[in-house]
């Protein structure tokens, strides 16, 4: 979320506040029983203006590259995302 909160922020959008985010892990047993994280989705919310959909949903597309945990786990853990805009009341 830091990386793509600073990504919005670097194109003048205002994330403090108003970035929230939700992470699930999908777990799978592995031959000797252990749980082992197969995938991990990241849910992302933005409170703001419909201007700020197209720019948000091109950061959605790269910030990855750019984040130090996704490219962590990247070789081992499938990582997805999705953003979602709510409309600021």
């Amino acid at each position: 979320m830091g990386t793509f909160g600073g990504a919005l922020v670097a194109r003048d959008i205002v994330a403090d506040g108003k970035l929230a985010g939700e992470v699930r892990g999908e777990v799978e047993n592995a031959e000797d029983g252990v749980l082992i994280v197969k995938r991990i989705h990241v849910e992302l919310r933005l409170k703001g203006g419909e201007e700020h959909r197209a720019v948000a949903e091109r950061l959605l597309k790269v910030y990855a590259k750019e984040c130090p945990l996704y490219r962590s786990v990247k070789a081992a853990i499938e990582v997805t995302s999705s953003f979602t805009l709510i409309p600021e009341s």
